[in-house]
């Protein structure tokens, strides 16, 4: 399975908007998927992880309130319990993520979406 190009987006977060707004104004025109709309499956999540060559652990977003809600640790769940956690409670996955050209970046800062140019 392959990801398609597309930029994974909070519309609600200033970072996921101005990430979105860089790639726009160089002339990628990325399909935005709202993942906490349309979560990603786990086998997405895998290979995301994959494209970014990091451990699901590390696209968890420990200071959202809902990570402590859970009573998650940032140490001793496997990378199988992340990608469950992550498929079931979207929120969780940092963002924004852009995807292009079978490659992929966080958007934290922004001005990181501009690497895959």
């Amino acid at each position: 399975m392959a990801l398609k190009d597309q930029f994974l987006h909070n519309p609600r977060c200033s970072k996921s908007r101005e990430a979105l707004q860089l790639l726009q104004d160089k002339g990628v025109e990325l399909p935005v998927v709202e993942y906490l709309k349309k979560p990603l499956k786990q086998a997405e999540l895998r290979e995301l992880c994959w494209l970014l060559d990091v451990p699901p652990s590390a696209i968890v977003r420990t200071g959202e309130a809902l990570f402590k809600q859970l009573k998650l640790k940032p140490r001793g769940i496997s990378d199988d319990q992340w990608f469950d956690i992550l498929a079931e409670h979207p929120l969780l996955m940092e963002r924004p993520i852009a995807v292009y050209r079978g490659r992929a970046v966080i958007g934290r800062p922004p001005e990181n979406v501009l690497g895959l140019l």
